[in-house]
C-alpha cells in the first residue's frame, strides 16, 4: 500500500472515531466487560491443571470440591460480561448510524441543485442506508479485535509461558505468518469492499427507476429490457461478493492450516516432554487450551478484516458526500418581506465550463407587483431562467437584483422565504393532502388559513368527496391523485404561503380546460399585487402579462406586450398563430 493510501486510511479512521468518542462512558463500560470476558476465557483453561492433575490423576477431594464453584461462577461472569459487550457496543453502534445518518441526510438538505443533477438518487439513498450500516458495524467489530481478542489472545500466551516456554516457541513462529496473511487480504478486502458497494448502488437506482416508471415500463414492453439490466447489475453486485467471500474462506482456512502445523509440532514435543516428566497432563491440556483459545481471535481478526475494510470503504465513501461544498450563502441581508422588484442584467449561465452557454446577456427589468411572461421553444433556457432568481443554480455572468440589491447578498433561506414555486412537475410527498399544504414553513398556519388556500385553489372541489377530507393521504409522490388534484395542491401550498414573488413554470399545464379556467381565476387572484414570473406553453394563458420575453437560444429575442409582439410579427406571433392553428374551439373558450 503506498503512502498516500495509508495516509487516506488513518484519515477515514480518525474521522470514524470521532463519531465515537462522544460515547465514551458507554465505550469504558464495554471495555470492562471485554476485560472481564478476556478473564473469564482465560480463567476456564487455566482451572483445566488443576482438574485434571488434582482431582482425576491425584485425587485431592478439596480441590474437587471449589472446582465445581469455579468453574459455575467463570460462566457466570462470562454471560454478565457478554451481555454487557453485545448491549454496550450495539448502543454505540446505532448511535454512530444515527449520527452519520441525520449528517449525511442533513448534508443532502443544504448541497446545491448542481449535485443531484450530476449524481443519481440510488447510489446516494445506498450511500445513507446500506454503507452507514457497514461504517458502524466495522466500528463496533475493530473495538472488539482492539481489547476483547487482544486481551484474550494476551492472556492466553501468557498462559502458554507460564506452562512452558519451549513449547510456545512453536507457537510463536506463527503468529507473525499470520499477521503478514492478513495484512496481503486487506489490500483485497478493501477493493472487493468499495465495488461491492458501488454494485449495490447500480441495484438500487435501476429497482428505483423501475418503482417510478412502473406505468412506462408495462406500456412499453420494458419488461424484458429491465428484467437484463436488473440480471446484469446483480450478477456485478454478485461476482464481488463471491471474491470477497472467497478471499475470506481463502484466509481462514490457510489460518487454520498454519495454526495446524504448529499444533502438530506442539502435540509432539509435549509428548516428548511427558515421558521426562517435564510436563504433566493437566498442564498440557492447559497448555492447549490456551493455544486453541487463540485460533478462534485468530479466525476473527481474519473476518473481522473484511468487514473493516467494507467500514473504510463506505466510510471514504460518506465522506466524499459530507465534504461536499454546501450551496454559497455569503449574503446577510435578511428582509421580512421584499417589495418585489426583479432586474435581470446581462445574465449568463452554463453548468460547468465545458457546456455550452444555456444563457447569454439576459436583461429584463419586472416592476414590484408586475407580471412577466416568459415563452419560447423547448430548450430555449425558461425554466433556467427563473431557477436563478431562488439561486437553484448561481450566474456566471451579470448580476440579479432584487428590490435593487443582488440576490447573493441576500441570506439564502431568507431569500426563499420571500419566492413561491409551483412548478409543472408537481412535487408531493407521501402524507395528507392537509400537510402538504401546510408544508415546511407554512406548518403554523391556522386551518382558516389553510381552507381559504384550498378552497381559493379549487381542492375542496376534490376533497369534499373523499372519507377523510383534507387528512386524506395522497400516496407516494402524489400517485393516488390525478395530475390535476396534485397541481391544485401545489397551487394551494402557493397561495398559502402568500409570497411577494411568485414563479410559475408551466403551473396549469395538468388541468383540463373546465380546471384551467377555474385555476386560472384564483391565479389571477394569487398575482394581484406580486411580482409574477409565468412561463407557459399555452400562449392564452400569458395574453394579459404586463411584459413578455421571448427566449431563443438563451438569449433575449423579443419583448413587450402580447399587442406588441404580435404586431412585430415575429417569433411570438408565429408561435401564437401555430398553437391558434391547432387548438380546437372547445380549448380556446
Amino acid at each position: 500500500m503506498s503512502k498516500r493510501q495509508n495516509s487516506d486510511v488513518r484519515e477515514v479512521y480518525r474521522r470514524l472515531w470521532a463519531y465515537v468518542a462522544p460515547h465514551k462512558l458507554v465505550g469504558l463500560v464495554a471495555v470492562l466487560a471485554m476485560i472481564g470476558t478476556a478473564i473469564a476465557e482465560i480463567g476456564m483453561v487455566w482451572l483445566v491443571e488443576p482438574l485434571i492433575d488434582d482431582s482425576f490423576v491425584a485425587r485431592d477431594l478439596e480441590t474437587a470440591r471449589w472446582l465445581p464453584f469455579a468453574f459455575a461462577l467463570i460462566f457466570f461472569l462470562r454471560g454478565v460480561t457478554g451481555f454487557a459487550t453485545e448491549a454496550s457496543l450495539g448502543w454505540i453502534g446505532r448511535s454512530v448510524i444515527s449520527s452519520l445518518r441525520k449528517e449525511v441526510f442533513g448534508k443532502f438538505l443544504t448541497l446545491p441543485a448542481t449535485f443531484f443533477e450530476n449524481n443519481s438518487t440510488a447510489p446516494l439513498m445506498s450511500r445513507l442506508i446500506y454503507n452507514v450500516e457497514m461504517v458502524a458495524e466495522s466500528i463496533t467489530t475493530v473495538v472488539v479485535i482492539a481489547v476483547r481478542d487482544f486481551l484474550t489472545v494476551l492472556a492466553a500466551i501468557s498462559l502458554m509461558l507460564y506452562h512452558s516456554p519451549s513449547l510456545f516457541l512453536f507457537v510463536a513462529v506463527l503468529l507473525p505468518i499470520i499477521a503478514a496473511l492478513v495484512q496481503v487480504l486487506g489490500k483485497a478486502f478493501r477493493r472487493y469492499s468499495g465495488r461491492i458497494q458501488d454494485s449495490v448502488g447500480e441495484v438500487a437506482q435501476v429497482s428505483n427507476e423501475v418503482l417510478n416508471a412502473n406505468r412506462i415500463v408495462k406500456i412499453f414492453g420494458g419488461h424484458d429490457y429491465e428484467y437484463e439490466r436488473l440480471m446484469e447489475v446483480d450478477q456485478r453486485n454478485r461476482q464481488q461478493h463471491i471474491k470477497l467471500i472467497y478471499f475470506k474462506s481463502f484466509g481462514a482456512a490457510l489460518t487454520q492450516v498454519i495454526f495446524g502445523v504448529g499444533v502438530a509440532f506442539v502435540i509432539y514435543f509435549a509428548t516428548e516432554m511427558s515421558t521426562k516428566s517435564t510436563l504433566s497432563a493437566g498442564q498440557f491440556m492447559s497448555f492447549f487450551g490456551a493455544m486453541m483459545l487463540l485460533l478462534q481471535p485468530l479466525r476473527r481478526i481474519m473476518n473481522v478484516n473484511a468487514t473493516l475494510q467494507r467500514g473504510l470503504a463506505g466510510g471514504k465513501s460518506l465522506f466524499a458526500v459530507i465534504d461536499e461544498p454546501d450551496e454559497v450563502n455569503i449574503g446577510t441581508l435578511t428582509c421580512e418581506r421584499v417589495d418585489g422588484r426583479i432586474e435581470f442584467k446581462n445574465v449568463g449561465f452554463r453548468y460547468d465550463e465545458e457546456n455550452l452557454q444555456i444563457l447569454s446577456g439576459v436583461s429584463v427589468v419586472v416592476e414590484a407587483g408586475k407580471t412577466l411572461a416568459i415563452v419560447g421553444q423547448s430548450g430555449s433556457g425558461k425554466s433556467t431562467l427563473v431557477s436563478l432568481l431562488p439561486r437553484f443554480h448561481d450566474i456566471v455572468d451579470g448580476e440579479i437584483l432584487l428590490d435593487e440589491v443582488p440576490i447573493t447578498d441576500y441570506e439564502i433561506a431568507n431569500l426563499r422565504s420571500n419566492i413561491s414555486l409551483v412548478t409543472q412537475d408537481v412535487v408531493l410527498f407521501n402524507d395528507t393532502i392537509a400537510n402538504n399544504l401546510a408544508y415546511g414553513q407554512l406548518r403554523n398556519c391556522s386551518r382558516s388559513e389553510l381552507l381559504q388556500a384550498a378552497e381559493a385553489a379549487h381542492i375542496l372541489d376534490f376533497v369534499k368527496d373523499m372519507p377523510d377530507g383534507l387528512d386524506t393521504i395522497v400516496g407516494d409522490r402524489g400517485v393516488l391523485l390525478s395530475g390535476g388534484q396534485r397541481q391544485r395542491i401545489a397551487i394551494g401550498r402557493a397561495l398559502l404561503k402568500d409570497a411577494p414573488v411568485l414563479i410559475l413554470d408551466e403551473a396549469t399545464s395538468s388541468l383540463d380546460s373546465h380546471s384551467e379556467r377555474r385555476i386560472q381565476e384564483a391565479l389571477d387572484k394569487l398575482m394581484q399585487n406580486r411580482t409574477t414570473l409565468v412561463i407557459a406553453h399555452r400562449l392564452s394563458t400569458v395574453e394579459h402579462a404586463d411584459q413578455i420575453i421571448v427566449l431563443d437560444r438563451g438569449i433575449v429575442a423579443e419583448t413587450g406586450t402580447h399587442e406588441d409582439l404580435l404586431l412585430q410579427n415575429g417569433l411570438y406571433a408565429g408561435l401564437f398563430r401555430m398553437q391558434f392553428a391547432t387548438e380546437s374551439p372547445e380549448s380556446t373558450a
